[in-house]
């Protein structure tokens, strides 16, 4: 068992199957949600790599007991995010919830109870949280394909833990308690702060439009062409061919094209007209129209020029009478971003029309004032994402020795009522 994670425990350790280190051990309920209810959901978005987000948790329409509920939450209960790439292996510790709401954790996360006989909940929560444990997840306890990936629930009981003596679990745990707590504030501080600088972005893009009145116009009347890519197109695709603009290349935070996974695509020359017709010109505006993407905006760049258009982006393209990279952080601002999603009538579209685009009524400043407006957006835009890649960066340091650490004390590489000074590999001493 221990070959499988090709580590070499201490004399005193064992290997166990973690089914017989559990006293439950299987995925929670499958809830029928609602905007408030009786019974608190935690869900894998909830399920954070620093804690529980109570925030993103949701409610449940249940009239019985919870208790009954499979996935019902007692205190010390371990969160396992068992679906979709990426989250998939985070784990979360339960103690309690923000109020007296019973919580139950939802269909695609696995509920981890520990035999406090053999296991301390603690330990576990730390075990399953180590990174060659997490490595082993996706190596050998998945099924499925690309982001249909789940945790299989009979791989997981069959997996090993890494055991200790039951006082030893407790010093480890409490170790790592009172050496992740530190980290723990200093990511919560920083997690703070990015906040503040996305609440400044907003701020930001929302001043867009000036102060002083301006006359409302009708989008269309300033654009000399609306169009999106021609259907089917993606049959196309291959080694050969001109760049293919999809809806992949927008960004969610960001005006600048993302073109790591630009596309090449090779239509027939049947299809000349139409390639014309899409075919993108530096300054264009780029909107996603359907999927996840809609509404997500870019502005063309001369890397792009001469390409085209997927048939779920639609090509913008200003007149004399407005400034593309003005247009474009209109279109970001978060007041035409709640027109376009429809968010004023209470729900979110799925797609948008060429129609929503050319209908859309704003407020047109002179071209003179639309680019001094540009300017200053771009230079606090590029102010605001320094910073944020430097606290992305301390963030992933944070991580980086949280997990080092983590990672040497369940696995029995540093004795724990020793270990002050330790100094994880590539990190500072605790």
């Amino acid at each position: 068992m221990s070959a499988d994670l090709d580590i070499a425990l201490p004399n005193s350790w064992a290997w166990l199957p973690i089914k017989f280190a559990t006293t439950f051990l299987n995925r929670g309920t499958a809830p029928d949600y609602i905007d408030d209810g009786p019974v608190r959901v935690i869900s894998q978005a909830a399920n954070q790599a620093f804690g529980l987000d109570w925030q993103r948790t949701r409610f449940h329409d249940y009239d019985g007991d919870p208790r009954k509920l499979k996935g019902y939450l007692f205190p010390n209960d371990i969160i396992i995010n068992s679906t979709g790439t990426g989250t998939l292996g985070r784990v979360g510790y339960f103690t309690s919830g923000p109020d007296e709401l019973p919580c139950v954790a939802d269909g695609h996360v696995t509920v981890a109870r520990a035999d406090r006989q053999v296991a301390e909940p603690r330990y576990m929560y730390y075990w399953l949280s180590c990174t060659p444990f997490y490595d082993f997840i996706y190596s050998s306890l998945t099924v499925g394909a690309t982001n249909q990936i789940e945790l299989n629930r009979e791989r997981l009981a069959g997996a090993p833990i890494a055991l200790p003596p039951l006082d030893e679990q407790r010093r480890i745990a409490d170790f790592l308690d009172a050496e992740t707590a530190g980290t723990d504030l200093l990511v919560d501080a920083i997690g703070k702060r990015l906040s503040l600088l996305e609440a400044r972005r907003r701020a930001l893009l929302m001043s867009v439009f000036p102060d002083f009145d301006c006359v409302k116009n009708r989008l269309g009347y300033h654009l000399n062409l609306v169009t999106s890519g021609p259907r089917g197109w993606g049959d196309y695709v291959g080694p050969y061919g001109s760049p293919f603009f999809r809806s992949a290349n927008l960004r969610r935070n960001g005006i600048e094209p993302n073109l790591e996974t630009l596309a090449l695509v090779g239509p027939p020359t049947s299809a000349a007209a139409e390639a014309a017709r899409s075919r993108i010109r530096a300054g264009d505006v780029l909107i996603g129209i359907t999927g996840a993407n809609t509404a997500w905006v870019s502005l063309a760049d001369q890397r792009i020029d001469g390409a085209n258009v997927s048939q779920h982006v639609c090509l913008a393209r200003p007149g004399k009478t407005i400034d593309g990279r003005w247009l474009a952080y209109a279109l970001s601002a978060p007041q035409i971003q709640e027109l376009l999603l429809g968010s004023q009538y209470g729900g979110t579209k799925i797609q948008l029309s060429l129609g929503d685009i050319r209908n859309l009524i704003i407020p047109l400043p002179s071209v003179k004032d639309q680019q001094i407006i540009a300017a200053r957006i771009s230079d606090g835009l590029a102010n605001i994402s320094a910073e944020q890649e430097i606290r992305d960066r301390q963030l992933a340091l944070l991580t980086e020795r949280r997990q080092a650490l983590i990672t040497a004390a369940v696995t029995g590489q540093i004795d724990v009522t020793t270990a002050r000074g330790f100094v994880p590999a590539g990190g500072a001493s605790v």
